[in-house]
């Protein structure tokens, strides 16, 4: 006898709460090379005509060997979503509230980014808890290129 599909349980990881999630936790996304697809299509969506972000021989006048990606561009790589977080809190997360991020290093097309985000912080409160997160992505040399945070509400 074949057993119903439920597609309620159907699961990328297996869910766990606030309480068992642990301060060091690392959770490493996939990994990504940026073409100029990347920085035209970011283009695009942020509006940013500045030359700086496609303009060659601009970038080179400055003394950059290529167009440097957006750092907004670059930020968005750190999206807990291209990860296991936001599967393994399931429905326990209400929301991102908060994001902030230093630009260490630049990003050029032909760049491959290593993003992260390492649990550093929780905070129970009555019926919720902070998780804080410290963002990073390093570059193929593995420079730092990127250092933030941060703030997911979780249901506890």
């Amino acid at each position: 006898m074949e057993v119903p599909f439920d597609p309620a349980s159907h699961h990328v990881t297996e869910h766990r709460g606030f309480a068992e999630l642990d301060v060091g936790e690392v959770f490493r996304l996939p990994s990504r090379t940026l073409g100029d697809g990347n920085f035209a299509a970011f283009q695009a969506v942020s509006l940013d005509n500045h030359p700086i972000h496609y303009d060659y021989e601009y970038c080179r006048a400055l003394g950059h060997p290529a167009p440097l990606a957006h750092g907004l561009q670059v930020l968005a790589f750190t999206a807990a979503g291209a990860g296991l977080f936001p599967h393994m809190v399931g429905t326990a997360l209400i929301l991102m509230i908060e994001a902030s991020a230093k630009f260490l290093g630049p990003v050029y097309p032909g760049d491959t980014l290593y993003p992260a985000l390492e649990i550093v912080g929780k905070t129970p409160q009555k019926t919720t808890g902070v998780i804080e997160m410290r963002a990073t992505v390093h570059n193929q040399h593995g420079k730092l290129v990127l250092e933030g945070t941060h703030r997911y509400l979780l249901r506890l």
